[in-house]
This record gives C-alpha cells, structure tokens and sequence, in this order.
C-alpha cells in the first residue's frame, strides 16, 4: 500500500509517474540502450484538502480561498491520474457531538468475512476483479442492451473516458460481490459512478 497524504503538494511530474503502475502493476526504466522492467503492484490510498485553506464546504468555518486559487489546487491532478483512482470519496468533518457519541458500528469481524467470501467468489472467476481484462470483466458483468445503453449516456453525460468506463465495472462488479449478487445492477453501477466525485467535479459534470 503507497499512502500519499497532501496528495496536490507533490510535483506534477512524480504524480504523472504514478500512472504506469497503477496500469499494469509494473515500472518501465530506459536508459540509453538498456530497459527494465520491475514488478510495482499496489494499492494507492491518498488525501488532500478541499481548497488550500482546508474550509472548502465547512459549514463551521468559512474558507478564504478565492475561485481562481480553488481551481488552480484542484487542477493539480490530472484527468488521466484521476482515471486510475476509483474511489473519490470526500470526508467532511465531523461535529463534535457525533465525534463524542458512543455509537455501536458493525463489527470488523463481520467485515473481514463479507470481504473473504467476496474474495472466493472472484477467485472462482479466475482472478481478483482489479486484475481481470477487459473482455472478461465484460463478461463478469454480463450488461444486457438496456444497461449497456443507460450507462452509456450515463457516461457520456459525465464526460468520465473509456478507463473510467471499466473502472465503474470493476467497482460496481465488487459491490455485488460484497453483496453475494451473481452480477451488478443498476444500483451497483449508481454507487460506483457516485464514488468518483472529484473526477466529476473537476471536469464540471
């Protein structure tokens, strides 16, 4: 697992970098007349702020960023970086009283058995869903000429790219999983486009 924190403070170019890997698992080194290749798989956990200020949508304190300074943040990451990241989730701050409060959640081992049994299912398939090709994640899914037609104006609507098409399959493909469901549906495929909320809030959809 590679945690960046602060994800828009790294340079340009090393984020860029990050593409390749998070592609194919591997880094590709040339130099003069020499390659390598090396094995590179991993999981890529990151975090950043909403605005340079941090207030962004803070409904406890007022940001002091102007629009152009937002703009300029949030572009730092570029559209193909984000087609490689599947879930773009915010986290808005909590208030104190939830954070005070003795609330019961489900236990972690109850966790771990819905994700082993989501695992075996996958492995039945051949291989974990982030590391099926494309012809058989298509199959996986198994989209009838409806679905395949309502994503596709889903899509188109949201200006998310042929990458970001298969990565919503691989989500959505796991939350049926999780759920024991032989293939996504709809609601599947709802929750995996909601999950990529920067990538659509950069390009305006």
């Amino acid at each position: 697992m590679l945690f960046l924190d602060e994800l828009p403070e790294f340079s340009r170019h090393v984020l860029e970098v990050l593409r390749q890997p998070l592609e194919t698992g591997e880094i590709h080194l040339s130099r003069a007349s020499h390659e390598r290749r090396y094995p590179a798989q991993f999981q890529l956990v990151a975090a950043m702020n909403p605005c340079p200020c941090g207030h962004l949508g803070d409904p406890r304190q007022r940001c002091q960023c102007t629009a152009s300074q937002i703009q300029r943040y949030q572009a730092r990451l570029s559209g193909p970086l984000l087609d490689r990241i599947d879930l773009q989730v915010e986290v808005p701050a909590l208030p104190p009283e939830q954070l005070t409060a003795q609330t019961q959640g489900e236990p972690s081992s109850a966790v771990r058995e819905r994700v082993m049994a989501a695992r075996e299912r996958q492995m039945a398939r051949g291989a974990l869903n982030s590391q099926l090709s494309g012809k058989a994640l298509e199959a996986a899914c198994a989209l009838h000429d409806e679905e395949r037609a309502w994503l596709a104006r889903v899509l188109e609507k949201l200006k998310l790219s042929a990458r970001a098409y298969h990565r919503v399959l691989r989500v959505a493909l796991t939350l049926a999983d999780l759920q024991g469901e032989p293939k996504p549906s709809q609601p599947h495929f709802i929750e995996a486009i909601g999950y990529r909320q920067l990538d659509r809030l950069l390009k305006g959809a």
